[in-house]
């Protein structure tokens, strides 16, 4: 009986009935069992029109080894591993052998190779190559680790190319890095982050956004209506909108990390001189900023937030915040809760 699905027809010499002609290419998804689990892939067999029902179908070596590496993909996918493709793009986005890759993290000089084309990882190793796949500096340290492992030339040769991926990955990753370090102690849902972890995307996006609609938006003007907008989606959604944490500071509320978070490189952000010489962060909008990722709802709250403050300065949004409840019942210093912004002033 004809199975699967015709992916293209071959001429070849077919081993079942030992003659030159066409045969199908097909592909189906077949089972098979793997350290006890019963995982769903994709196969791809060659069919015999000229042979009988009972053995009409048969594989080549190479293609019995794709399905094999299909299959175990299968699993990985469903144990939540790095498939083997994923495996070489780590590899060869460092350009790296796989002898060199193994040598870099410790392992014996064919792990690499085996997993790439037959072993399954587990989950030691998987965290591991998940260490350096976006994180160039964690290849750095597993470098100086396993120095001895390489000849000098061919240290400064990965070295080389470490660095090189470090540079081409760009500030905004070390930005980030330094900015959500600060989370550390944040990154479950509580009542200090408005019960949402830190998201640096929409914080990129909501500020680039306030930008576009605020003229003359500097740094201090901008963390109050920051406040503003992740209060008013924790009264109306049950959650803030950024996931960041702002402590009772002399200027009112600031999120802790703003140092950090005026850095981030995906944000247009200009040191200008005030009229009596202090140096002030203006903040542009982001020229192609993704806004996707704020839902309607979000751009409303924000839409709001604008509203009413956009022709305050900054004094007068600080003196404005300095009267909210949040405010006037914390210390300086002290986390501001969001279940004390529930009673914030009219908007």
């Amino acid at each position: 009986m004809e199975t699967g699905t015709l992916l293209k027809k071959i001429h070849m010499n077919c081993p079942l009935c030992d003659k030159t002609h066409e045969v199908e290419e097909r592909k189906r998804v077949t089972t098979i069992t793997l350290k006890g689990e019963d995982v769903a892939y994709e196969e791809r067999f060659y069919f015999c029109a000229n042979s009988d029902e009972d053995e009409n179908e048969f594989e080549t070596g190479l293609l019995t080894n794709e399905n094999l590496l299909n299959a175990r993909n299968a699993y990985r996918i469903k144990k939540g591993l790095l498939t083997s493709y994923e495996i070489v793009e780590i590899r060869e986005c460092y350009g790296l052998s796989q002898v060199d890759l193994a040598k870099l993290l410790g392992w014996g000089e064919a792990t690499i190779s085996r997993y790439e084309s037959k072993a399954i990882q587990d989950e030691a190793y998987d965290t591991m190559l998940r260490l350096i796949k976006d994180n160039p500096l964690q290849a750095l340290d597993f470098l100086k680790k396993n120095a001895d492992k390489f000849t000098l030339m061919k240290r400064i040769e990965i070295k080389s190319k470490i660095v090189e991926k470090l540079d081409s990955y760009g500030k905004e990753y070390l930005t980030r890095q330094a900015f959500a370090g600060e989370y550390a102690s944040f990154e479950e849902a509580s009542d200090s982050n408005g019960f949402a972890v830190l998201n640096i995307d929409k914080i990129e996006a909501m500020i680039s956004y306030i930008a576009e609609k605020v003229a003359n938006l500097f740094k201090v003007k901008l963390m109050k209506m920051l406040w503003y907008s992740d209060v008013l989606s924790f009264i109306e959604n049950g959650s803030a909108m950024s996931g960041m944490v702002y402590r009772h500071e002399q200027m009112g509320a600031l999120p802790i990390g703003h140092y950090s978070l005026m850095n981030l490189e995906n944000l247009n952000v200009k040191e200008e001189m005030s009229y009596n010489y202090d140096t002030m962060l203006h903040i542009y909008p982001t020229f192609g900023m993704d806004y996707s990722i704020l839902s309607d709802k979000e751009k409303a709250i924000l839409d709001k937030v604008i509203e009413k403050f956009r022709d305050y300065k900054a004094k007068e949004i600080v003196d404005y915040m300095h009267e909210e409840k949040a405010y006037t019942e914390t210390n300086a210093g002290e986390i501001i809760p969001f279940s004390l912004a529930k009673e914030i002033r009219c908007f």
